[in-house]
Formats: structure tokens, sequence, C-alpha cells
């Protein structure tokens, strides 16, 4: 079906039901790639007109959040940022998603309610890199702009990615941080959320080569556990990785449930002020462990920011203004100019480290 067919709301509703029925026999299909999936793919995400970074900007929008998980406190942040900055555009909010952070078979169901319910653009921070695709890729047929933020699918499956800053930085950083806690030297484990995470393993991969500079020749990783970004799961990983390994001398959780609740054991255990603990938290989850001693310190994006520029990114493409091309480039109000990198990756800036300094100027 051509662009301008699916102007039409009749076309586009035939469209969708089409689309419901092609995903409940293909929910699975797109694990492997032939050249016919390959031009597929091609024909999801390409569109005969060119960016025109001078277009006007719509209003009148409505664009979609799908975190990962709802009422989880990061993306809480994350939605109200790109509330405020749809607001300012013109547009209109709305959020949906599972309640469960290792719900893949839900979050697709949502992708194909809001193709269904013809939103203009969604924001999607998918739970696994492989599993939304044929449903992205059928919602992008549909005319939908799809952005992922905080998490990514396959470069195929959407237009753009609003990446919290690179994953090379976050991930050798992480490392950098504990190092300095540690001395350079110690027995370490990674705590991380699913083990289908996209995000997470990226950022992991990057640890694990950053720990084989020699600096780091006295430190070594035990293992990685998974608390599936869930609180209660995550406070018994940690429990477990003490028990496993007694001489532990450092962890690192690249998520924000995770170090809370790993915090949250360690302050109540014999291992406070033993353990170092760092990763990726909130400062108001954070800041009675930083005070106590627990943790020495930790890092962060602004969430909120991060969900301001999916906003903007999504508006953006809803405009015309990009296509998700590299080198495009636009404005996303007070958070400036961004240019779009390879594969259609927008870094949102560098993380911010929080510590006992800093960490009562943020509140979030």
């Amino acid at each position: 079906m051509s662009a301008p067919a699916l102007r039409n709301p009749a076309a586009r509703r035939i469209c969708a039901t089409l689309a419901a029925t092609a995903l409940a026999l293909a929910a699975t299909a797109c694990g492997g790639t032939t050249k016919d999936s390959a031009r597929s793919d091609d024909d999801a995400k390409s569109s005969n007109a060119k960016a025109d970074p001078h277009a006007a900007t719509k209003k009148g929008l409505t664009v979609a959040f799908l975190p990962k998980q709802v009422n989880n406190p990061y993306f809480t942040v994350a939605g109200k940022g790109g509330e405020k900055a749809l607001k300012g555009l013109g547009s209109t909010y709305k959020e949906t998603g599972p309640s469960s952070a290792t719900d893949t078979s839900g979050q697709v169901g949502y992708v194909n309610t809001l193709t269904q319910q013809q939103v203009d653009a969604m924001a999607v921070s998918a739970q696994d890199p492989g599993a939304l695709c044929t449903a992205l890729k059928q919602a992008m047929k549909n005319g939908v702009k799809v952005v992922t933020y905080d998490s990514d699918t396959k470069p195929a499956c959407r237009h753009v990615f609003v990446s919290q800053a690179s994953a090379e930085a976050l991930g050798r950083s992480q490392v950098e941080l504990l190092g300095e806690q540690l001395g350079y030297k110690g027995e370490i484990a990674i705590l991380s959320a699913a083990q289908t995470a996209t995000n997470q393993n990226t950022w992991i991969g990057f640890m694990k080569d950053e720990l084989k500079k020699p600096k780091y020749k006295n430190m070594k990783l035990v293992k990685t556990a998974y608390g599936n970004d869930d609180a209660q799961q995550s406070f018994q990983q940690t429990q477990g990785l003490l028990q496993e390994h007694p001489r532990l001398a450092g962890i690192i959780s690249p998520t924000t449930v995770g170090i809370k609740a790993a915090a949250q054991y360690l302050s109540g255990s014999k291992y406070k002020g033993k353990v170092e603990l760092t990763g990726l938290g909130t400062p108001n989850d954070m800041r009675q462990y930083v005070k106590n001693g627990t943790v020495e310190g930790f890092e962060l994006w602004d969430p909120g920011k991060l969900g301001a520029l999916a906003a903007h990114t999504a508006v953006a493409l809803s405009s015309g203004q990009i296509t998700g091309a590299e080198g495009e480039k636009f404005e996303a109000g007070e958070l400036g100019t961004f240019t779009i990198g390879a594969e259609g990756a927008v870094d949102l800036g560098k993380p911010t480290v929080f510590d006992r300094k800093n960490i009562d100027e943020y509140r979030f």
C-alpha cells in the first residue's frame, strides 16, 4: 500500500486489520533474514520523500510511549519528560505497556494495538532486540514512525534509536568507576536485568572489553547474575552472589531496579562498607544509600531528558524533518541540536556521576 493511500482512514483501518492477521501467523518470523525479508525491511523504513529540516513542525500528533515496564520509577520519569515535551510541541502523549519487564509477548501485543489505533508515532523501550521486529515493521508499513529509546531493537525495526549515551562510554565508565573505588583489585560481579535486555548486554560487552586493559589485571569478573528488573529477585541475587563468592569486592548493577535492591541488601548486612556497589541508578532511589555509606558513587543520565528527546525525535520524524538517515540534524527544544549517527542512533550525552558531594542537587 502506498503512502498516499495510508492517509485515508478507511484504508488504514483495513491495513491494520490485515496486519493483525499477518502478525498472528508470523509472530516469530524475524529470527532470520532472507533476500525477500531484507527487501521487506527496506520497504518498511524507506520513503520516497527526503528529509526537509525546514519543514513545519506538525501539531495534533499522537505519540505513544511503550516502556519495558509501566509503573517503573525510571520509565515514569522518562514518560513525564516525553509528556512535557509533547505538550510544548502541541501534540498528545499516551502511555501503555506491560507490568512485567520480561513480558515480551505482551509488549508485542501493545505494539499491534497501537498500530490498529493509528497513532502517529510510538517510542518503544524494547525488552528484546528481535522479538518486536515483525510487529514494528508492520507499524512502519502502516505509516507509524517508530523511535526506540533506552533499549534498542535491530536497526531495521525502527527509524531512530534515542540512546542514553554512547553504549561504549556507559559500559566502560561503570568499570572505571568501580575500579577507582576498589583500587583496581578484587573479585567483581555484575547484577543485570533480563538476559535478553539489549542495552544491558551491550553495556556488559563493553565492560568485559574494558576489563581486558592492563590496569584491571587484578580485577576479576566472577559472575553475571540477572534480577529481571524485579526488586525481590535482584535482592535475592545480590544475597546469592555474596554467598557464592565470599571474597567479592564489588558489584556493578547497570539497572535502576537492580542497584537499588542491591544497596538495600548491602545496607542491612555485614557487607556494608566492605563491598563496593556502583552502576546506574536515580538520585531519589540512591540518596539514602550514598548518605549512609553503602554506596560511594554511581551514574546515570537524566531519564526525563531521554524521554523528552524521544518525543522530539518522534515529532521530527512525523513532520518530515528527518528520516533516520545518518548525518541528519534536528532541533530538540531546550535540549539543543542533535545529529543522527550510524545505524540511526542519537546520543543524549554523557552520564553524570552522583556522590555525596552533588546528589542533593538532583531530584528525579
